[in-house]
């Protein structure tokens, strides 16, 4: 697959540069060879790679890699819903603070994940809907961690007006009817990483119903690495291999990916 790849940028070039919307570049799995790999995704043809938060604790060295890189990192800010514990007003609040700077281009992310723990379902609803309108009164986009919660998450969406609402749904897994009633939720795009490469994950099916138009790319960044890189430590440069998959999958040219996705990226974040 990766000769294949090579050998298709080779014969064809790449005409349009990609957008990794979703990447944690900033976590200590990279501090040894974070320039190089910085160094790949540039070589891959990624033009701009999306920075979300984690927690107070990820600040500090988020902006140290924005600042190395100011012109091809851009960074947001938020609570991740599985570091929403006992603590969890005083981060929000800590995220309120941030967020004023006018510095951050999203609110992220953000959401509801019961896969790993239901313990703070109540208290991740809280933090997910503060930090909504959080977005709507900075005037940004927000970015949606969906895990095991469509349902939870769809039900307060809900009780926001929808003309309001504007962002990505972060590493989206869900059906095609799921997909459907996110889409009318607000005006959101579709993140799409690593499992549309995995054989039996049915995201490939969806994205075919789908098309291009609903959808971002991105790595979730050092998790989730597509095929052939399973299983290891996953970096911006192989969105390559994803958007590589989505072409094969939609039977469009990897120039069609790369163009009409980076358009929904700049969309969603406002960049021109």
């Amino acid at each position: 697959m990766r000769k294949k790849l090579l050998h298709y940028i080779l014969q064809h070039g790449m005409e349009h540069l990609l957008i990794d919307t979703h990447s944690h570049l900033y976590l200590d799995k990279f501090n040894h060879d974070i320039h190089e790999v910085v160094a790949r995704a540039k070589a891959n043809h990624l033009q701009k790679i999306y920075l979300p938060n984690i927690d107070s604790g990820t600040l500090e060295a988020m902006h140290a890699l924005k600042n190395a890189y100011p012109d091809f990192f851009e960074i947001m800010v938020g609570l991740h819903p599985t570091d929403v514990k006992e603590n969890y007003e005083a981060e929000l609040t800590t995220m309120t603070e941030e967020a004023a700077r006018g510095t951050y281009c999203a609110i992220g992310e953000i959401g509801i994940d019961l896969y790993w723990d239901k313990t703070f379902l109540k208290e991740q609803e809280i933090a997910f809907e503060t930090q909504v309108q959080l977005a709507i009164d900075t005037n940004l986009p927000f970015v949606i961690h969906a895990r095991d919660s469509f349902s939870e998450i769809f039900n307060c969406l809900r009780k926001f007006d929808s003309t309001q609402l504007k962002g990505v749904f972060h590493s989206f897994t869900g059906t095609y009817d799921e997909a459907r009633t996110a889409l009318t939720l607000g005006d959101f795009k579709l993140g799409i990483n690593g499992i549309v490469t995995f054989k039996n994950s049915g995201l490939a099916q969806t994205v075919a119903q789908l098309g291009l138009n609903h959808l971002v790319l991105e790595t979730d960044a050092p998790f989730l690495a597509p095929v052939p890189h399973r299983g290891k430590r996953n970096e911006s440069a192989y969105l390559l291999h994803i958007a590589q998959h989505i072409a094969h999958t939609l039977q469009v040219d990897l120039n069609e990916v790369a163009a009409v996705t980076s358009k929904n990226a700049n969309y969603v974040f406002g960049k021109k």
